[in-house]
C-alpha cells in the first residue's frame, strides 16, 4: 500500500535541502537574504514543489529531472504570500505560525524579499535550461507555464481580482474563475511543468492538467471550509477572516455541506483523469485524498 506519509516527508526533504542550497548560492550574506530565508523555509506543506516532482515520475521521469522547476514553485509561491500579507493587501500578521515576513522585519525589507524570490525563480529555470542544453527545450515550456501561471494571466490577476471582491460580491462562476486565477493556475502550471520535464507527450500532459485544474480548485474550496472551521493551532492562521472581510467563499455561497460536497466531487474528477497512468499516479491520486481531508 502506498505510503503518502513517507512519500511525502521524502520529496519535502528532498525540496528544502535544494531550496538551502540555491539561497545560499544566489543571496549573499545580509537583512534581504535573511528575509528570503525567513520566508521560504518557514514550513509549509510544499504542494506545488511536490506535485511537479510527482507529476515528473508519473511519466516516467525522477524528480531530479524537475527539481529546478519544483524549486523556483515554490519559490514563487512563497513570493506571493509574503505580498498577500503586506498591509496594503491582506493585512495578516501570522503565516505558518510565525509573524509575517513584514512583522518580522519591516514591510519595505518584505517587498524587497517578495521581488528578490520572484526573480530567483526564474534565474533557476533559465539556469537549468543552460547547464542542460539538450533538455533546453523543455525547460523553455515549463519556464512558460509557470511564467503564464504567476503573472497578469494567473496567480496575480486572480489576487487583483480577489481584493476588488471584498467591495462586491461574486456569483459562484464568477467566484470559480478567480480562483482558477489565484490559487488553481501554479497548482497546474506544477503537474504540467514536471510532466514536460520528466518527458510526457501531449496526451499524458492534458490528463496531468485535467487532475490539477480538479485538485487546484478543490484546495480553494478546502481552503474555504477551514476558514470557517479549522484550529488555528493547526493551521498557523487566524480563522473567519473571509467573513470579517466580507470575501465571497464557497460556504458563503454554496454552505458548509456543499461545500465539502463539492470538493469531494473535484477530488473523484482528479482521481479519474489519472486512470491512464495506473499505478505510477498512486503519489497524485493520495495526494488529491489529501487536499481533500487536510486540516491546514
Amino acid at each position: 500500500m502506498f505510503d503518502l506519509k513517507l512519500y511525502l516527508d521524502d520529496r519535502r526533504r528532498l525540496v528544502n535541502r535544494s531550496l538551502e542550497e540555491m539561497l545560499q548560492r544566489a543571496a549573499p550574506a545580509g537583512r534581504l537574504h535573511d528575509a528570503m530565508h525567513y520566508s521560504l523555509m518557514a514550513g509549509g506543506k510544499r504542494l506545488r514543489p511536490v506535485l511537479c516532482l510527482a507529476a515528473a515520475e508519473t511519466v516516467g521521469g525522477c524528480a531530479a529531472d524537475a527539481i529546478g522547476a519544483a524549486c523556483a514553485l515554490e519559490m514563487i509561491h512563497t513570493y506571493s504570500l509574503i505580498h498577500d500579507d503586506l498591509p496594503a493587501m491582506d493585512d495578516d500578521a501570522l503565516r505558518r505560525g510565525k509573524p509575517t515576513c513584514h512583522v518580522a522585519f519591516d514591510e519595505a525589507t518584505a517587498i524587497l524579499a517578495g521581488d528578490a524570490l520572484l526573480t530567483l525563480a526564474f534565474d533557476t529555470l533559465l539556469s537549468a535550461g543552460v547547464r542542460q542544453p539538450r533538455r533546453a527545450r523543455q525547460w523553455l515550456s515549463a519556464g512558460m507555464d509557470i511564467a503564464r501561471a504567476s503573472g497578469c494571466r494567473g496567480m496575480v490577476e486572480g489576487q487583483m481580482q480577489d481584493m476588488a471582491a471584498e467591495e462586491t460580491p461574486l456569483a459562484l462562476d464568477q467566484l470559480r474563475r478567480m480562483h482558477a486565477l489565484k490559487t488553481g493556475a501554479l497548482i497546474e502550471a506544477a503537474a504540467t511543468s514536471g510532466a514536460v520535464l520528466g518527458g510526457a507527450d501531449e496526451r499524458q500532459v492534458e490528463h496531468l492538467h485535467a487532475y490539477a485544474r480538479n485538485i487546484g480548485l478543490a484546495f480553494q474550496v478546502t481552503d474555504d471550509i477551514l476558514n470557517v472551521e479549522g484550529d488555528p493551532q493547526l493551521m498557523g492562521k487566524a480563522v473567519g477572516t473571509d467573513a470579517a472581510r466580507c470575501k465571497s467563499t464557497y460556504p458563503g455561497l454554496m454552505g458548509l455541506a456543499a461545500s465539502k460536497t463539492f470538493a469531494g466531487q473535484l477530488v473523484d474528477e482528479a482521481r479519474r483523469a489519472l486512470a491512464p497512468f495506473g499505478e505510477r499516479a498512486a503519489p497524485l491520486a493520495a495526494i488529491a485524498e489529501y487536499i481533500l481531508k487536510r486540516k491546514h
